[in-house]
């Protein structure tokens, strides 16, 4: 299965972002509002210049307090993005969510973002692939 399937599959394919220069605190208010767990930064809505989650607003507010409330999401946003395109394996982007530890990955095609995976999202798509298998195994057994 391919990444593009899971796009497919949601109900939107549209991803939630925030300017570089947005306030960890707008940013926040943002996931808040969405119920999600993840912004990416763009300012131009197109290319990804960073990711900010949940966990590293959590993360700084420990660290630093309230304070980096007011600073920018630049300042703390991971800028090293881990990426895939539409035409990825579903088992490979599993695998490198796993080993990265993270739970969310941009989808670029020719240097636009054109929507983004969430475990989740995989996980579900495997799931999904596995019971097809399972009935299709089930039905040449039984003769059908």
């Amino acid at each position: 299965m391919l990444v593009q399937a899971i796009l497919k599959s949601k109900a939107s394919d549209g991803v939630v972002t925030v300017s570089a220069a947005a306030t960890v605190a707008q940013a926040a208010a943002i996931l808040a509002e969405k119920r999600i767990g993840t912004v990416v930064v763009s300012d131009d809505g197109e290319t990804a210049q960073g990711i900010l989650s949940e966990r590293d607003i959590v993360r700084e507010l420990a660290a630093s307090g309230s304070g980096c409330l007011s600073e920018p999401v630049s300042t703390y946003m991971t800028k090293d993005l881990i990426t895939c395109g539409r035409d990825a394996k579903v088992q490979d982007v599993l695998s490198q969510m796993t080993e990265g530890r993270f739970r969310h990955m941009p989808v670029i095609e020719e240097g636009k973002l054109v929507g983004l995976v969430t475990l989740g999202d995989v996980v579900k798509a495997q799931l999904a692939e596995l019971a097809m298998e399972k009935d299709a195994l089930e039905g040449m057994i039984m003769g059908h």
